[in-house]
């Protein structure tokens, strides 16, 4: 997926999912997750400008999964053309 910074795109990343244009999701298959793996999201979450994001780790004894927003969300400063527009905005 292309990355944008005031409407040039810069580059691309890849997140496991991308559900709606709106979440991303973040699979990992580890024993436990570390601050390695809760910044690789978070950073997904803003290059992508996404408000929120999900981090899920299947292989753990159980289930782990943490809910992560993008404290930095602010779609209409990137401009990526490919994220649907917040409700209510006009630009």
């Amino acid at each position: 997926m292309p990355i944008y910074y005031k409407h040039q795109q810069i580059g691309t990343r890849r997140v496991d999912f991308l559900v709606e244009s709106v979440i991303s999701v973040e699979l990992k298959a580890i024993i436990q997750l570390e601050d390695v793996h809760l910044a690789q999201a978070i950073n997904y979450l803003e290059a992508y400008d996404l408000e929120i994001g999900l981090l899920i780790n299947f292989g753990a004894r159980s289930l782990e999964f943490k809910r992560l927003i993008n404290k930095k969300f602010n779609q209409q400063n990137q401009g990526n053309p490919l994220i649907t527009k917040i409700k209510g905005s006009d630009s």
